[in-house]
């Protein structure tokens, strides 16, 4: 069973009605600089499993798609802060990294996009907060796992002000997550910061991006006259959570099995083989941690200590104290006979690239986002060239741009405001959609 084919006929056979209806959502919210979707297409239903608005792995995207990207950058600079800087636009800017100083393939991703910013004809210094505090340094030169190097300045902000040794910037694009509160860089921050702070993981919640790209997933599937349920994936929140405490443990395993039962129903009655499975995620997570795929409510309760360590610390150390349970989506995509997954990046809502991530140990029900994961070449530039005859990179990049539409509610629900960004009315080079 392969429902990809009909979405990608029903998108094309419905593209101007599509193509207003997103115009139209898209009008009423702010969108941050870029951001990534991992997708997962079972046969029977392509949905977006996670959302990153700091996205790492550039590296990665086609080199075709990465030659393209620069004029997506500028576009959308000029498009939302044509203004700053004194009516001059942004012409220097920082980028902001994480602290991964012995992560060498994060600095390939960093090496990547300060070439995609160099050539959309900027001034890029790329800095990481607080270094000097944490190491002594005011610069370091960080060596990337292909072996090229980045140079680092250290950045602070003192009363609103950003201080370092390179320039003042007009705009900071931060590929720092924020898993750390990081006061300072909040709203008395001056220069003009995107991704807001306020949209890290200190407090964004996978249970209310969900939300929002599930509503839009069920619109986007009336306007294309087809099933929802091939769209959205099913996502509940689960507060109070202890792996360590028994009677936490045992209203998970209640709460699991209930989702798995509703899944075998589903399964039944669309024909659908196999058993269902679904995973445990920290609500408020990244890189991968605190994720468990589980089967079944007894499988919670037999977890063994490894397992429940697992579960109970996310990135930097941070307490796991709620979770989501998400319908496990099987993926039947394949890179060189190996279980892979589609991811894609955008600027704004401009498709700029993509990936296959592939792992050789890893099973069409299992998380591919782990050590080992490999990564092959998917090219969002070949819609360019033709719609129709690309079936995969259109069905998964309406995905990635309901995924989009789903942060810029997520921030409005959230109160974030974005410093400096102008908010101007659309044109024909919009989310570069196809005609």
């Amino acid at each position: 069973m392969n429902r990809k084919d009909e979405l990608h006929r029903a998108i094309v056979a419905k593209l101007p009605q599509i193509r207003e209806w997103f115009q139209a959502e898209r009008g009423q919210v702010d969108l941050p600089f870029y951001s990534s979707y991992d997708i997962r297409d079972s046969g029977y239903k392509v949905v977006n499993v996670d959302a990153n608005i700091y996205p790492a792995g550039f590296n990665n995207i086609c080199p075709t798609d990465r030659e393209s990207a620069p004029p997506l950058v500028r576009y959308y600079i000029d498009r939302h802060y044509a203004r700053g800087a004194g009516g001059k636009g942004v012409k220097k800017l920082m980028l902001i990294t994480e602290e991964h100083t012995n992560n060498p393939y994060y600095w390939d991703n960093v090496f990547t996009l300060r070439e995609i910013l160099t050539g959309a004809d900027l001034e890029v210094c790329v800095a990481i907060p607080r270094l000097q505090e944490k190491t002594g340094n005011e610069r370091a030169t960080m060596t990337a796992a292909s072996g090229r190097t980045v140079e680092v300045v250290s950045v602070t902000v003192s009363d609103g002000r950003v201080q370092c040794t390179c320039f003042e910037p007009d705009l900071i694009v931060s590929n720092n997550d924020f898993s750390e509160f990081y006061q300072e860089w909040g709203e008395k921050l001056e220069v003009k910061l995107n991704p807001p702070r306020e949209l890290g993981w200190w407090q964004r919640k996978k249970s209310t991006y969900f939300k929002h790209y599930n509503d839009l997933a069920t619109e986007f599937a009336k306007v294309a006259d087809v099933d929802p349920w091939l769209l959205t994936v099913e996502t509940e929140l689960f507060t109070g959570f202890d792996i360590s405490e028994p009677g936490s443990r045992e209203a998970l395993a209640g709460r699991v099995q209930a989702m798995i039962d509703r899944m075998k129903q589903q399964y039944a009655a669309r024909g659908i083989a196999g058993d269902p499975v679904t995973f445990v995620k920290n609500n408020a997570g990244t890189y991968g941690l605190a994720v468990m795929r589980v089967a079944s409510g007894e499988e919670v309760l037999n977890l063994n200590n490894r397992s429940r360590t697992k579960m109970k610390a996310a990135k930097g150390g941070r307490d796991v104290e709620e979770v989501i349970i998400q319908e496990g989506v099987p993926s039947i995509v394949q890179s060189e006979g190996i279980t892979a997954e589609p991811t894609l990046y955008l600027f704004g809502c401009q498709l700029a690239g993509g990936f296959l991530r592939s792992h050789s140990e890893k099973g069409p029900t299992e998380s591919l986002n782990s050590p080992g994961a490999v990564y092959k070449r998917l090219c969002v530039s070949d819609l360019k060239i033709s719609v129709e005859g690309h079936p995969l990179e259109n069905v998964y990049g309406w995905i990635s741009r309901l995924g989009v539409l789903a942060i810029g509610r997520e921030a409005r629900e959230m109160g974030v405001r974005y410093n400096g960004y102008d908010r101007v009315g659309l044109d024909a080079k919009e989310c570069a959609l196809p005609d």
